[in-house]
C-alpha cells in the first residue's frame, strides 16, 4: 500500500505544480469556461499517461543511446512555449463574437505534453523511482494511478481559470492576463532553456 501512495503523491505534486500544460489550462478555463477546457485536459492527461508508459516500457533507453534526441525534443518544447506565448500575447480580448476561437483541443494538449520537457523529466524520475526494474505490472500500475491525479489536476486549473472568467469579462483585463499567462510561458521557455 505504500507503493502505491508513493506513486500518488509523486503524481500529485508532478501534475497540480504550474507548468505550460496547467498555465494553459488556466488561461483556457478563463477565455472559454470549464468544459470547453475539458478536451484540453483529457489530451494533456492521455499524452503524459502514454509518455509515461512508454517510458517504463523502454523509451529512456532510446535517450540514452541518442541523447541529441532529447535535446530535440527541448528545443521543440521551447519553440511550442513561446509560440503559444505568442498567441496569448497578441489575443484581443474579446471573449465572444466571430473572433473568439477555439479552446485548445485533445490534439493541442496531447501534443504539449510530448513537447514539454516537464513532462519528460516527470516520467523519467517517476519510471527511475517506481519501476527501475520496468516491470509491466508496475508500469500500468503507474499510468492507471498517474491518469486519475493529472486529469484532476488539469482539470482544477482549468476550473480555477473559469472561475476567474466572470472578473475577465472586460476585454482590457483578459488581454492583462493573457499576457501575464504568456508572460509565465516565456518564463517557462527560458527555464527549461538553462535547466
Amino acid at each position: 500500500m505504500s507503493l502505491i501512495l508513493s506513486m500518488a503523491a509523486f503524481a500529485l505534486v508532478a501534475s497540480i505544480t504550474p507548468g505550460p500544460v496547467n498555465i494553459v489550462a488556466l488561461g483556457s478555463g478563463a477565455r472559454y469556461g470549464f468544459r470547453a477546457t475539458l478536451r484540453h485536459v483529457a489530451g494533456a492527461t492521455l499524452g503524459f499517461v502514454l509518455l509515461l508508459v512508454l517510458m517504463g516500457l523502454g523509451l529512456h533507453e532510446v535517450l540514452q543511446r541518442w541523447p541529441a534526441l532529447t535535446r530535440v525534443v527541448q528545443w521543440g518544447g521551447v519553440g511550442f512555449l513561446l509560440f503559444m506565448a505568442w498567441k496569448l500575447a497578441m489575443d484581443n480580448g474579446d471573449l465572444g463574437g466571430e473572433d473568439a476561437g477555439r479552446a485548445p483541443s485533445m490534439f493541442y494538449g496531447a501534443l504539449m505534453q510530448w513537447l514539454n520537457p516537464k513532462a519528460w523529466l516527470a516520467c523519467v524520475a517517476g519510471m527511475g523511482a517506481f519501476v527501475a526494474d520496468g516491470e509491466a505490472r508496475l508500469v500500468w500500475q503507474f499510468a492507471a494511478i498517474y491518469l486519475v491525479i493529472c486529469y484532476v489536476s488539469v482539470a482544477c486549473w482549468a476550473y480555477a481559470g473559469s472561475f476567474l472568467r466572470t472578473w475577465l469579462s472586460n476585454p482590457a483585463i483578459l488581454r492583462l492576463f493573457n499576457r501575464m499567462m504568456a508572460g509565465l510561458l516565456v518564463a517557462s521557455a527560458v527555464y527549461l532553456l538553462f535547466s
